[in-house]
């Protein structure tokens, strides 16, 4: 038997035998069994023992006092279910114990001196008990292992919506720095999660960690000074760069954290674009990880759509056109494809039932004013 289920469950073999000569042969022939040996001589003195426990009891008898040991056995078996009886018998007397063995109270009918055939028993006897100990002790770790793999996916549910939480709050109090940014990071989100579902995304945890690098994307703004971030006028070519490390400065706050490649791929590669003109790194088409490409387009209907302080919104007809022509040089066509599947009642739909919850645009504007204040 192997491991704890070997060391710590070992089975008993117990020999009750009178004669001392008897007994020393058969306590020869159980020491080469894997199994622990006790000797004794009068039943009677063991019927109490807890070491009949789980146990193989050899027990020998003759042909007179036949009725007598059964009522013990018998005792033995209810105050012990798993025991198991070898009963050692002369040739003569083996017809009385037919019944017996019939009504499962004898599992073994042996003949005295036949070492062999005893032996056989036994060999059967302890292996059965082996298997039988290694069940159990595999079944209770596998049920403590079952227990212990629920806790821990209750565990890792819980991390994960404390980790969600702590995304969006940490996008919110990005977006009372920038007014114009307002509800942006949890439009996107769902824009992009749509157009990875009609691309053909279906794995769940591919479609979450989309969500979660879009929710994240504009995370390096928090290493940019206001003076820059909040400038009412046009930024200075120097302004302008440092805006410009937004992405990697991003990158560079949650590589720690060990974030699967999605995410990471959307904070520092939003702003390539698929003719080569983007920043950080100028990449160009397919050199532009999937999740990316596909925030890019997220990330324009938004803006296009959304109120700034420098011009009104746009409907969503005039910000399909102005995708569409700008197919194959910031955009990826089959992206843009996969945009225009959808009616745009449908992106309306998700655009307002993301930012439906938010307070008004005025409402914000005043909070952010009574922040700076």
């Amino acid at each position: 038997m192997s491991g704890g289920a070997n060391h710590n469950h070992q089975p008993k073999i117990v020999l009750i035998v009178p004669e001392s000569r008897l007994r020393q042969r058969l306590a020869e022939v159980c020491r080469r069994l894997p199994a622990e040996v006790e000797e004794g001589t009068n039943l009677s003195q063991l019927a109490s023992a807890n070491s009949l426990k789980n146990a193989v009891l050899v027990l020998a008898t003759d042909s007179d006092g036949s009725r007598k040991v059964l009522a013990v056995i018998r005792q033995l078996k209810k105050s012990y279910p798993r025991l198991t009886v070898i009963l050692l018998t002369p040739a003569s007397a083996a017809g009385h114990y037919l019944q017996p063995l019939e009504e499962n109270l004898i599992d073994f009918l042996c003949p005295r001196n036949n070492l062999p055939v005893i032996f056989s028993a036994l060999r059967a006897e302890i292996q059965r008990c082996q298997l039988k100990l290694e069940n159990e002790y595999y079944l209770k770790n596998l049920t403590k292992l079952k227990l212990e793999h629920s806790r821990h996916i209750r565990k890792m549910l819980e991390l994960e919506e404390i980790y969600d939480t702590t995304v969006e709050n940490l996008m919110t109090a990005l977006d009372l720095r920038d007014v114009e940014t307002f509800g942006h990071s949890r439009t996107v989100s769902k824009y992009s999660q749509v157009l990875a579902e009609v691309l053909g995304i279906r794995d769940q945890s591919t479609l979450d960690n989309i969500r979660k690098g879009a929710l994240l994307h504009d995370i390096g703004k928090i290493a940019i000074p206001d003076s820059i971030l909040k400038k009412p006028g046009p930024l200075t070519p120097g302004e302008w760069d440092k805006i410009k490390l937004h992405p990697a400065l991003g990158f560079g706050l949650i590589k720690e954290m060990k974030l699967l490649k999605e995410v990471g791929n959307i904070i520092l590669y939003h702003h390539e674009k698929y003719d080569g003109s983007g920043y950080p790194r100028g990449l160009k088409k397919e050199e532009i990880p999937l999740e990316a490409r596909i925030f890019a387009l997220a990330d324009a209907l938004d803006a296009i759509t959304s109120h700034r302080p420098y011009r009104p919104e746009q409907d969503f007809l005039t910000a399909r056109q102005e995708i569409v022509n700008h197919s194959g040089t910031q955009f990826d066509p089959l992206v843009v494809e996969a945009f225009c599947a959808l009616e745009l009642d449908r992106w309306e739909r998700i655009r307002f039932e993301t930012t439906r919850l938010l307070p008004s645009f005025e409402e914000y504007h005043r909070l952010v004013s009574r922040k700076n204040g």
